[in-house]
């Protein structure tokens, strides 16, 4: 009986991960992938800690790190799409009778 690819791939998969073979080559490309992921999520972390920090220090200044947020966050999307978004809030808040 012939295997399907997918069960190939997780058959050479399992036996990579257990070093078996050739695996041993695709193993240490595992572990290499893992490691990078971990470094990089470590880093991710450090950056995050760096971006709070940077927040409570406009914060002390004065500025409100919640609106700072609302201001990055629009700032990346296209200028076509942030107006989109500000009609449709204004038809929105109009239509609730919030907006004078």
């Amino acid at each position: 009986m012939a295997l399907s690819a997918q069960e190939d791939t997780v058959t050479h998969s399992k036996a990579a991960a257990k070093g078996e073979g050739s695996g041993t080559f695709a193993a240490g490309h595992l572990q290499a992938f893992i490691q990078r992921i971990e470094r990089l999520e470590e880093e991710k972390a450090a950056l995050a800690a760096d971006i709070r920090e940077v927040y409570a220090e406009a914060k002390g200044t004065g500025f409100e790190p919640k609106i700072m947020r609302q201001v990055v966050r629009l700032r990346k999307l296209e200028k076509a799409d942030r107006q989109e978004q500000e009609a449709l809030l204004d038809l929105y808040l109009h239509a609730l009778g919030d907006l004078v």
